[in-house]
């Protein structure tokens, strides 16, 4: 399967132009600048009939985080579908069940333009979704397709963005979109919410009217510790010895970091888990004799702002946890309440055939940590694969570029065989680092969630490297033949 059908397709598909000519890093940055400002402005624009009083729950800041989104706003659908549809066909992809040569144009214009399709079509049910769950609360039903138009459209606008970004930017839009949403969370969460809440502690008074103010400024101090962290752990690497065979004695060194795949694992695997809590609330109004199947899956409690994911399989995978602020801002009331919680809390799972189960919050807290390091780990090692970032792609694109490594024949079986040591060793122990670090990050309440600052902190050291990368091609243009 080639994907042919997609050359008629695709001539319908909107598309954005790339640069006639190429261009300098000034002119990228202005481009980036731009896609930004827009972005910012989708960001704090609600659409027209959301009731913004009513989004407040705990996990719609954490899928805002990890989708780049603000729900409520004009894109609350975000980055999702791009995400979604970019892991459903590399999936499908990978498993066999196709076969194409994305080293190919043409069959890689087509694959982008099936990705870009499928994207629009999860853009437009997500919205939709999103409107009838609940999870965007309206004024009043009448103005619900309404609502769902403007998300559609806000979510297309993302899609093109991207794309925009990409063709024209400093990095992907997906990249440029997280960091940006967690940086913003973080300042309006410091100033909003940290400042204030130190501020009223110290206006109350009492003998520990001080500690208390400090420890307002907890899920800061959360952040920094996750933020120094992340850049320990990205300066980690091994590095192998390199020699240029068409010039004697110039060498190098081939850097295999620590956290080979990055942050990409976090973000396919946290999107999958979310995804699940926002499809599977549907479940919350099955009733009959599947009602117990869809218990087991995912269990919803009635409150004032709509169903709440309380049990089931979903709940115990996904973190689903209070936030430590006071409870004026939507918290428990601090940390000794929170950690309370999660050590006397119990959810409940529904058994298929009848009856349930109590399960302890700490269980919770146990299962959504394994999970998320299981998953990164799978996500890890299906990346680098579809990436060309495993031993054997590496090794031939070594060769095909003249580098060697001292001692071995220049064999890219030989050079394989070396990789093989390292490579995959590092993607599992990097995969189940941020894995466990995002795990522990969300558990102790970081400002802007410790999962987007690990996620905001691996965008910009990539963003680092690609602007060196890029000053270094304008410096020294003849690199730009030696890299192609």
């Amino acid at each position: 399967m080639a994907l042919e059908f997609m050359d008629t397709i695709g001539r319908f598909i909107p598309s954005i132009s790339g640069p006639k000519a190429p261009m300098s890093l000034r002119e990228k940055m202005y481009w980036t600048g731009g896609i930004l400002a827009v972005y910012f402005l989708l960001y704090n624009i609600y659409a027209i009939g959301v009731n913004q009083q009513a989004v407040s729950q705990p996990i719609l800041q954490l899928i805002s985080i990890i989708f780049a989104a603000r729900i409520g706003s004009l894109i609350t659908v975000g980055i999702g579908p791009i995400v979604l549809s970019s892991i459903i066909l590399q999936l499908v992809n990978g498993s066999g069940l196709i076969h194409l040569d994305l080293n190919d144009t043409a069959t890689k214009g087509r694959f982008q333009s099936m990705q870009k399709l499928f994207a629009m079509s999860i853009a437009m049910v997500e919205s939709v979704v999103f409107v009838l769950s609940g999870y965007v609360p309206v004024a009043s039903h009448a103005v619900m397709p309404f609502v769902m138009l403007q998300l559609i459209i806000g979510a297309f606008t993302i899609i093109f963005l991207d794309e925009m970004m990409t063709k024209y930017g400093i990095t992907s839009g997906i990249n440029l979109f997280i960091a940006a949403g967690v940086s913003f969370a973080i300042v309006a969460g410091t100033v909003g919410i940290l400042v204030p809440e130190a501020a009223a502690t110290i206006a109350a008074g009492g003998a520990a009217a001080l500690s208390n103010a400090v420890l307002a400024f907890g899920p800061l101090f959360f952040a920094i510790i996750i933020f120094l962290i992340s850049i320990y752990a990205y300066e980690m690497k091994i590095e192998l010895p390199l020699s240029f065979e068409q010039l004697r004695g110039v060498g190098g060194r081939l850097p295999i970091p620590f956290l080979y795949v990055s942050v990409l694992p976090v973000i396919l695997a946290s999107s999958l888990e979310l995804s699940f809590t926002v499809w599977f609330r549907f479940l919350a109004n099955v009733g009959g004799s599947l009602a117990n199947v869809a218990k087991f899956f995912a269990y919803y409690q009635a409150s004032s702002s709509g169903p709440q994911l309380a049990g089931g399989i979903v709940y115990l995978i996904s973190p689903t946890f209070p936030l430590p602020y006071s409870a004026a801002y939507g918290g428990v009331g601090g940390y000794g309440p929170y950690f309370s919680y999660l050590a006397t809390h119990v959810s409940t799972l529904f058994l298929p055939w009848g009856g349930s189960v109590l399960v302890p919050e700490w269980v919770h807290v146990i299962v959504y940590t394994v999970v998320l390091m299981l998953l990164c780990v799978v996500f890890g090692k299906f990346w680098i694969e579809m990436t060309g970032q495993s031993p054997k792609n590496l090794a031939e694109q070594l060769g095909s570029t003249g580098w060697q490594i001292p001692g071995f024949r220049r064999d890219p079986r030989i050079v394989e065989s070396v990789l093989n040591k390292y490579i995959p060793t590092v993607t599992v122990l990097g995969s189940l680092f941020v894995g466990l670090l995002a795990a522990l990050s969300t558990l102790t309440g970081a400002i802007g969630t410790g999962m987007g600052i690990l996620l905001t902190v691996g965008i910009i050291y990539m963003l680092y490297q690609q602007l060196q990368q890029e000053n270094l091609y304008e410096t020294y243009p003849v690199l730009n033949k030696i890299a192609k």
